[in-house]
């Protein structure tokens, strides 16, 4: 066996507001991930529920709680690691909720708990409008997590804009940088390659991508293209426009030449990096 291997399985879905149903497609498709030889699978943001924000108190959960354990179950029946999407998690504010990722080791642990930093909040006049905040608390601190050896970095969705979450996880020493997410058709079409490429290329680390796809309550529509991308910002997979599972082979030596011939992060000069003087 290479060491310097690992096949990964991104999970593309069309989470609705039947959670049931949800769940049971997410197990499905974690079941043939890991029948073609994934041994890293990731779902999507709010896979579990995906709908009306009057509905998020009746589909939120603990952590632990009967999804994740769900997960847990999965990731220990197959013996891989698993990125749970993200879920509604309970907090101690009422009408309030965390949206949260898990990350579960091949005998089922939960390794890691990612609650999103940044939030939804936009107003593209006629196309998309969106409060995440109405219902959701933000997170407050960026999180990695080990495995085999690499690391993993975790974000959820709407992060992506924000370069600086991405240069703290590679700092940190991620390789594998996590972006499951749900985001809009309008904005998907024109920046959801482009930033997922350039997150790659400017962190030097691959990037997965599970994501929902297709419409779902109230009167929205996820653009879809689960995909991973490799160091050079190259796209190895891409989800066609259905539900299903795309496959690909990160290759941890390419990782590290991409890094050595390119070393854009340890040509970085931190002390150069100071806020800018305006000189009138």
């Amino acid at each position: 066996m290479n060491d310097d291997l690992l096949r990964v399985g991104v999970v593309q879905m069309n989470s609705r507001s039947d959670k049931e149903a949800n769940l049971a497609t997410a197990e499905r498709l974690i079941d043939e991930a890991a029948e073609r030889g994934a041994k890293l699978v990731g779902l999507p943001e709010y896979v579990s529920y995906l709908g009306a924000k009057d509905q998020h108190e009746a589909n939120a959960e603990s952590i632990p709680g009967p999804t994740t354990e769900r997960f847990a179950a999965k990731a220990r029946q197959h013996g891989i690691y698993l990125l749970g999407g993200s879920i509604l998690e309970r907090t101690d504010t009422p009408g309030k909720y965390f949206n949260t990722s898990t990350f579960y080791s091949p005998d089922g642990e939960l390794q890691a708990v990612y609650r999103k930093i940044h939030l939804f909040d936009i107003d593209i006049t006629g196309n998309v409008s969106a409060n995440e905040s109405a219902t959701i608390m933000p997170g407050e601190r960026p999180v990695t997590v080990g495995m085999d050896g690499h690391t993993v970095g975790l974000s959820i969705c709407y992060d992506l804009r924000f370069p600086e979450l991405y240069r703290l996880l590679a700092l940190e020493g991620a390789e594998i940088l996590f972006v499951p997410a749900a985001f809009t058709q309008f904005t998907g079409k024109d920046h959801w390659h482009v930033l997922l490429r350039a997150r790659a290329i400017e962190n030097q680390c691959y990037v997965l991508a599970p994501a929902q796809i297709g419409p779902h309550e109230p009167n929205a529509q996820c653009y879809g293209h689960a995909l991973v991308a490799d160091p050079w910002g190259t796209v190895t997979a891409d989800a066609p426009n259905q539900e299903g599972v795309v496959i690909a082979d990160l290759d941890f030596a390419y990782l590290r030449q991409v890094r050595t011939q390119l070393p854009s992060l340890a040509n970085r000069r931190p002390a150069a990096y100071e806020p800018v003087t305006i000189h009138i």
